[in-house]
């Protein structure tokens, strides 16, 4: 009990009145810079409610109201009897940003696959360097079914992307998998068509399959050179899709201009209104 007094205390003189115009935003930054700056670390518990607005000079509404937004994203956990208290990690609430970040801002897709190329490149030498046997095992036994599956587009894909999630999860860097997880979720959409290309299911199965390769050799290096070369090909393939699509769009415009009659063309000349015979 002496503790959680003196941690509390330790909070008080750091917390300032906030001004009138936005209350819970300002309490909110305030409680962010105080754990970016470890004033208030993980796991610490906050003052109650009543010693919170008197430090804040706010009303109960406005300090609920921001209380319920930090944990919403994760940043604080309230739990009934308990009080309020720091997270003890940030998981959620990076992940929450992250994927508001990605949801609402349209990200260019090349863009995301230039991400990729970094984050992926990082995950496959993990994965060489400290994966486990039973983690090679499940990539070895995904090469299997991806292999089976070159006849059919909407399973391939499936398995691909059960594939890139495996290897992160090698990587046992928690904050790669969740990265790579978000954009892969974005990206689907547009991969899914990619392998649509003549070739593509072939080309991609030995793409992952020299991954494994290095994986279970384990050869970082050459684990992120084959992941980096893989996804640099994927991105060509995209690119090779988006000028089919383009090229098939003109062509189409082309066709539906050549086939539209004229009014010249049509022998019926410029109608005018008619008057009525008496």
């Amino acid at each position: 009990m002496k503790g959680e007094l003196s941690s509390i205390r330790s909070v008080e003189p750091k917390l300032r009145p906030v001004s009138k115009s936005s209350i819970s935003d300002e309490i909110v930054n305030q409680i962010m810079g105080l754990i970016a700056k470890g004033d208030l670390k993980s796991g610490q518990r906050l003052p109650s409610e009543r010693e919170l607005c008197v430090r804040f000079g706010t009303g109960r509404s406005s300090l609920r109201e921001a209380l319920r937004c930090l944990s919403i994203v994760g940043v604080l956990n309230a739990r009934v009897g308990e009080g309020t208290s720091v997270a003890l990690n940030g998981d959620k609430f990076l992940g929450k940003i992250l994927e508001w970040r990605l949801i609402t801002e349209r990200h260019d897709i090349e863009n995301l696959m230039e991400v990729r190329v970094g984050l992926e490149g990082l995950a496959a030498a993990s994965a060489a360097r400290s994966g486990s046997d039973e983690n090679i095992s499940t990539l070895e036994t995904l090469l299997e079914k991806m292999n089976a599956s070159q006849e059919e587009h909407q399973r391939f894909s499936s398995l691909d992307l059960e594939f890139h999630i495996a290897v992160a999860e090698a990587s046992g860097n928690r904050l790669l998998l969740d990265m790579i997880s978000m954009i892969r979720g974005q990206l689907a959409r547009g991969l899914s068509r990619v392998l649509m290309l003549p070739s593509a299911l072939p080309l991609s199965y030995k793409e992952h399959f020299k991954i494994v390769q290095k994986i279970r050799r384990r050869d970082p290096e050459g684990a992120r050179e084959a992941m980096s070369e893989h996804l640099c090909a994927g991105l060509e393939r995209y690119r090779q899709f988006v000028r089919m699509e383009a090229n098939a769009a003109e062509e189409r415009k082309a066709t539906t201009n050549k086939r539209k009659p004229s009014v010249r063309q049509s022998g019926v000349g410029v109608l005018s209104p008619v008057r009525s015979s008496k």
